[in-house]
């Protein structure tokens, strides 16, 4: 297993749709186990492969956000590979979301309540479900990512202007020093 570098904003191929996986190899399979070792950690409880700066449908996702209630278990690597929302339902404000693609910023981000999600798993079985609460906001989340949209694009003008703005600035610093 290998950390992978987190591909940030205002890189160019966050906003580039992702190509559908058609066969689930060894190389997939690897692809899935460096996502879920890089997501727990840097603290995440979502990646999507465009993050890491594989252009796929393919995302990863804490296992345990399916139970909120189960503080006790150990991390767990989900998968989805070529997730869709199939139906979606219901009003909810996502408060304080973030990204690791976007860094120290977060925001309210009105989502769906409820979603049915169908996908495919890592052994190229074909499933459905529904998600509520949290487990909807990251699937709504982590399928941005493969259409090509982050979070703050979900946002007012004026506040992504403004992390535009102090992103630049930001990255700017970095090259200067």
């Amino acid at each position: 297993m290998a950390l992978l570098p987190i591909v940030t904003y205002p890189e160019k191929s966050l906003s580039i749709p992702s190509e559908k996986v058609e066969i689930i190899d060894d190389e997939v399979k690897q692809l899935i186990q460096d996502m879920g070792e890089t997501m727990f950690h840097d603290s995440g409880i979502g990646l999507a492969a465009p993050q890491v700066g594989v252009n796929k449908r393919i995302l990863v996702y804490d296992a345990r956000a399916e139970n909120p209630d189960d503080d006790g278990s150990k991390p767990t690597i989900a998968v989805l590979i070529n997730p869709e929302i199939v139906q979606a339902s219901g009003s909810y404000l996502s408060e304080n979301e973030g990204c690791l693609s976007v860094v120290d910023f977060r925001a309210d981000v009105k989502r769906y309540e409820q979603v049915t999600v169908r996908a495919t798993d890592r052994d190229g079985n074909l499933l459905e479900f529904d998600a509520h609460g949290l487990m909807a906001v990251i699937m709504q989340h982590e399928i941005d990512h493969l259409d090509g949209v982050l979070f703050i694009d979900r946002i007012s003008s004026l506040k992504r202007a403004m992390y535009r703005k102090k992103r630049m600035k930001q990255l700017k610093e970095t090259v200067a020093s």
